[in-house]
């Protein structure tokens, strides 16, 4: 949206090429879950609790220029900033998956299980009063622009 905005066709197509990679991603894993759901609930929750308590590494933060050692921390504040991809974005795909595969609702679960189907249908909304806090804690702050070397250390 905001490359369309711009005028940047040739980023705007790249990103539309990786937003429909995503979305098959997205349909593929709800597919999976939705399957694995029938056949084990239990298993699906404690497993996906288990994964929302652990960190999860996200590919990007992989990505080196070979100059800037704090490159995924540095775009992934930009990102945040403008609006790319947020902390609320992160909640509400979170509350999405919970009420998509309806784990709220889930019943005959072993204890256990039922422990973790409270965690996770409680994330969303906890993930989301922590962004907003954070957000709120930074509408004060001066921003400091970040120079990427693919765009020729033009700051964003």
């Amino acid at each position: 949206k905001v490359a369309k905005e711009y005028g940047a066709k040739d980023l705007q197509r790249i990103c539309a090429k990786i937003a429909g990679d995503e979305g098959r991603h997205e349909k593929a894993y709800q597919s999976f879950c939705t399957e694995i759901l029938k056949r084990d609930p239990d298993g699906l929750l404690m497993e996906f609790g288990d994964m929302m308590r652990g960190q999860i590494v996200m590919p990007a933060e992989l990505m080196t220029d070979g100059k800037d050692a704090q490159l995924y921390e540095n775009f992934s504040a930009v990102a945040q900033r403008l609006g790319v991809y947020t902390a609320i974005d992160y909640a509400e795909i979170i509350q999405h998956l919970v009420d998509h595969w309806k784990l709220g609702e889930l019943t005959g679960l072993s204890p256990e299980a039922e422990k973790e189907q409270e965690y996770i249908c409680r994330l969303p909304t906890r993930y989301k009063k922590l962004a907003e806090r954070s957000m709120n804690k930074k509408k004060g702050e001066e921003v400091e622009l970040q120079s990427f070397s693919w765009i020729f250390d033009r700051k964003a």
